[in-house]
């Protein structure tokens, strides 16, 4: 018999297509509705393979109804949706699609930038209502990108993508990490900043940490207060990063200028989220890696994993 992969999201056959030779394929038939706990829990039951997707819970609970399992092939760079430890226990190895999708979401997260420091989305909604009636010299102005300062939060793959389009834009840039990159310091003058300062500083803060136990609510009430009033607040991490709340209150109460937001703490995010009542709130449907080339590539990467630990080869992009 075929081993079994059971695919957590309708994808694209093309996408799928190599692993039809190897394994039986079993697909939960919506693209956009997640799969039911209860519908998870019995596919993790028969799978081999798990190819999952980020809005996935993969809980211990899942885990411990997989006894066959070798592979959760997660289509995201990030993989807090699993418990890596309750895998790691079981031998479960679990992959993810780095470098892929570094360039893309880099490009939203200057798109988000720039939609909030210019109103765009303010802008455009004001033609197509018929609100705009004339000019006058403080219509729908904003704050410049061009020679401000842009923080980084993570510096990452990503982080660094996003540090390097600054520099086109004649941006100071200042980075927060971890550890601190000596060399990209000196290659591109990228400066060292505790969190802190970085955000006394900046006129345009974003967040590309992971989420984890040590970032879960790392910009709360503390942390806004310290940013300019001028400041933009960009996230395209993960919700959890930052106190909604908190951040709510800092923007109706002009605190900070304007947020874009590309994650939130609950996906999809409630439409009576208080964050979208405010007209300086630029908020997106996690698209960070939505562009057609990058999402191709990311179940390329996703479907070469798999076959790779089905058929006894190397497995790359493993999360260790």
């Amino acid at each position: 018999m075929k081993p079994i992969v059971w695919i957590t999201r309708k994808l694209p056959e093309e996408g799928i297509a190599p692993l039809r030779e190897i394994a039986e394929v079993k697909m939960w038939p919506s693209e956009e509705q997640p799969m039911p706990a209860e519908e998870l829990k019995q596919a993790a039951g028969e799978a081999d393979a798990m190819w999952v997707m980020i809005s996935d819970q993969i809980t211990r609970e899942v885990i411990a109804e997989a006894p066959k399992l070798k592979i959760i092939a997660n289509l995201a760079v990030g993989y807090n949706n699993i418990d890596i430890q309750a895998a790691k226990e079981k031998g479960i190895i679990v992959t993810n699609t780095p470098d892929v999708l570094t360039g893309t979401t880099a490009d939203l997260a200057f798109a988000l930038m720039l939609a909030t420091a210019r109103r765009i989305p303010e802008a455009e909604r004001e033609v197509r209502e018929g609100k705009w009636t004339g000019w006058s010299v403080n219509q729908l102005t904003g704050m410049d990108i061009h020679g401000a300062t842009l923080g980084v939060v993570g510096m990452g793959r990503i982080g660094e993508a996003v540090a390097r389009r600054g520099i086109g834009f004649d941006m100071r840039v200042l980075y927060h990490n971890r550890t601190r990159k000596p060399e990209t310091e000196e290659k591109y003058g990228f400066e060292y900043a505790e969190l802190d300062i970085l955000l006394k500083e900046s006129d345009f803060v974003v967040l590309l940490t992971p989420l984890t136990s040590k970032t879960k609510g790392l910009i709360g009430k503390r942390e806004i207060a310290l940013m300019k009033n001028s400041a933009i607040l960009i996230n395209v991490a993960r919700g959890g990063v930052v106190d909604e709340q908190a951040l709510y209150e800092a923007l109706l109460n002009k605190e900070i200028w304007a947020a874009g937001l590309d994650v939130f703490e609950t996906e999809p995010v409630p439409t009576d989220h208080p964050l979208l009542t405010l007209p300086n709130v630029v908020a997106l449907p996690h698209i960070g890696s939505a562009s057609i080339r990058t999402r191709n590539n990311m179940m390329a990467k996703n479907a070469e994993s798999i076959a790779a630990c089905l058929q006894g080869r190397e497995v790359k992009s493993q999360v260790k």
